[in-house]
């Protein structure tokens, strides 16, 4: 692997990145780093309040410095938020330098997950066609990682068990 390698997790929101990955690093015996949590430890403030307190402009800000700050770690798993890959100088990193996988899931799974969760700021008092819309424009983006998981009736443990045969067949690919 190379030293900056890391394995990254992509996908919408509701996506299941942070409990996947977390399966992952736990399987890998590597470290988990999930962004917005990163950005809520930073702020002292969960990701709703600071799109409530500063705007999402701020929080996309914010998002930037902190995800290519950890994307500079080695050996690591990276949970990246829902939003972070679409932007052009994360999107660059990842796709350079690490394993990247996009957590996809039919478009009504996702909506159930998200719809009217105050968690979720993009999608909270959203429309289903406004998500569906918001899903569709963000998986051709998604669509440019490395490695697309289809997760729909899976459990995140085979979900894992997936992502860890496609990272071995990367690693043995790529060692030399």
């Amino acid at each position: 692997m190379k030293s900056k390698e890391n394995l990254v997790f992509l996908g919408m929101m509701g996506s299941g990145k942070s409990s996947i990955g977390s399966i992952v690093s736990n399987k890998l015996n590597i470290e988990f780093i999930d962004v917005d949590q990163k950005i809520e430890e930073k702020l002292g403030l969960k990701i709703s309040k600071i799109f409530a307190n500063k705007g999402e402009k701020y929080f996309r800000e914010i998002e930037e410095i902190v995800s290519l700050k950890m994307l500079k770690k080695s050996h690591s798993v990276i949970s990246l938020g829902g939003g972070a890959f679409l932007n052009n100088k994360i999107k660059k990193e990842v796709l350079e330098n690490h394993i990247s996988f996009w957590l996809n899931w039919d478009i009504k799974t996702l909506i159930d997950r998200i719809k009217n969760s105050p968690k979720r700021p993009v999608a909270f008092n959203a429309s289903k066609n406004e998500l569906t819309d918001l899903i569709k424009k963000r998986s051709i983006i998604y669509s440019k990682a490395m490695y697309r998981i289809d997760c729909e009736n899976l459990t995140k443990n085979e979900i894992a068990k997936n992502i860890l045969k496609i990272y071995e067949a990367h690693y043995l690919k790529y060692k030399d």
